[in-house]
């Protein structure tokens, strides 16, 4: 779990920096991109579950099988109003360095792309 080690000066001009950043208006050549990952376990349910009809909550059973893990890529430039999500297979460096030049062929007229 991520979390933050010490509140010092230096963490809070960090913070500083960020908040600055997305303050920044909607430029075209400089966009801001916000750039995350998360992985996923990839679930199959044992049984199927039965849908709503009236007066009775759609109902699923809790039983599943775990059929692995996945990871999810997602990039937001909440300015504009566009996201991005790439699953991958994996969270190693080849998918990562893949997802980064997806966001990188969205934006081929900007000179700088803030992540």
């Amino acid at each position: 779990m991520w979390c933050v080690p010490k509140l010092d000066a230096q963490y809070a001009e960090r913070m500083e920096d960020v908040l600055e950043l997305y303050q920044r208006p909607l430029c075209p050549t400089e966009p801001v991109v916000c750039f995350d990952e998360r992985p996923v376990q990839l679930l199959e349910w044992v049984r199927p579950s039965s849908p709503a009809c009236p007066g009775r909550e759609a109902r699923q059973d809790y039983a599943y099988f775990r059929c692995g893990t996945a990871n999810l890529f997602c990039a937001v430039e909440p300015k504009a109003g566009w996201h991005f999500v790439k699953a991958t297979s994996n969270r190693k460096s080849p998918a990562f360095a893949e997802a980064l030049q997806d966001i990188a062929k969205r934006y081929p007229e900007a000179n700088t792309i803030h992540l």
